[in-house]
């Protein structure tokens, strides 16, 4: 009958709004602000139309969605993650005083993240932050930079100054795709401008296994060996793993987690090639 039905219209509509606000939770913020403005009308509705016990539930319901949001807000907004790129570019500070210390005796200079004109550097700003690092780095053994993903000239240009270029990439075809794309662009950069641009290694990402791991690197350098004369070699491989995701999902590194795992042997592989492959007297930049 009716009830039934509007049971059943309840539960499908219910299902349908959770799956849409899934959909948009793509930027932090975006799914609990739309969540509060929506509990909001509805409870200002309720006020309005003489139902004030409506109105205080949904107050109970906005409390703890405020404080996602308000969390959220405070990241984007800079707050509590300190100095990072941007200031040194457009906020004339040196790159040493952006510099902070991280876990395991590390030290961390981040990127930055929300300002298009970090997308945008000119060839003097660009240049000038490579002179940064290069004076930086004498404090250092080692220097790992994370560029963003594409080929852009700055992904392009701190490839370039590297002493060893790491592509990560993953079994999916268009990843493998990405990353001989990435590789072809820097063979083109350096015949056009005559730079010994280095030729990358590669770790697979999200590895089924071992075996999976080693044919999708034997994929990606038998393509570049046929198309560009450069041969890749496999720095190692990383598994699909709980331990990474979590990792990730709680802003901890999964290398010092507690319960060793398989991920953590595959890290240590990889590390162990650079260091063969790096001399430890002079600093080295990886890209």
């Amino acid at each position: 009958g009716l009830t039934t039905l509007g049971y059943l219209f309840t539960v499908v509509a219910l299902i349908g709004l959770i799956n849409a606000f899934n959909l948009i939770d793509g930027l932090d913020g975006l799914a609990s602000g739309l969540a509060v403005i929506a509990l909001g009308g509805i409870g200002l509705a309720a006020s309005i139309s003489g139902y004030p016990e409506y109105a205080l539930s949904i107050i109970v319901m906005i409390t703890p969605i405020l404080g996602f949001w308000l969390a959220n807000l405070r990241l984007l907004a800079g707050g509590g993650t300190g100095r990072d790129l941007e200031d040194v570019v457009h906020g004339g500070l040196r790159l040493a005083e952006c510099v902070r210390s991280g876990p395991a005796g590390l030290d961390v200079l981040a990127g930055g993240s929300g300002d298009e004109r970090m997308g945008r550097l000119t060839d003097e700003q660009r240049q000038d932050l490579l002179e940064e690092l290069r004076v930086l780095s004498a404090d250092y053994d080692l220097v790992v930079g994370d560029s963003s993903a594409g080929i852009g000239p700055d992904v392009l240009r701190f490839a370039a100054v590297a002493d060893r270029v790491l592509v990560v990439t993953s079994p999916e075809l268009p990843a493998l795709t990405d990353a001989y794309g990435l590789i072809k662009a820097m063979d083109q950069l350096s015949r056009r401008d005559g730079l010994d641009v280095p030729t990358p290694e590669v770790v697979v990402n999200l590895a089924t296994d071992v075996e999976e791991g080693t044919t999708v690197a034997n994929k990606l350098r038998a393509i570049c060996e046929r198309f560009l004369s450069r041969s890749p070699r496999q720095a190692g491989w990383l598994p699909r793993s709980r331990g990474i995701a979590a990792g990730a999902a709680h802003r901890q590194p999964f290398a010092l987690a507690e319960q060793r795992g398989l991920e953590q042997l595959c890290l240590r592989q990889v590390s162990g090639r650079l260091q063969r492959l790096i001399p430890r007297p002079t600093p080295a930049l990886v890209s």
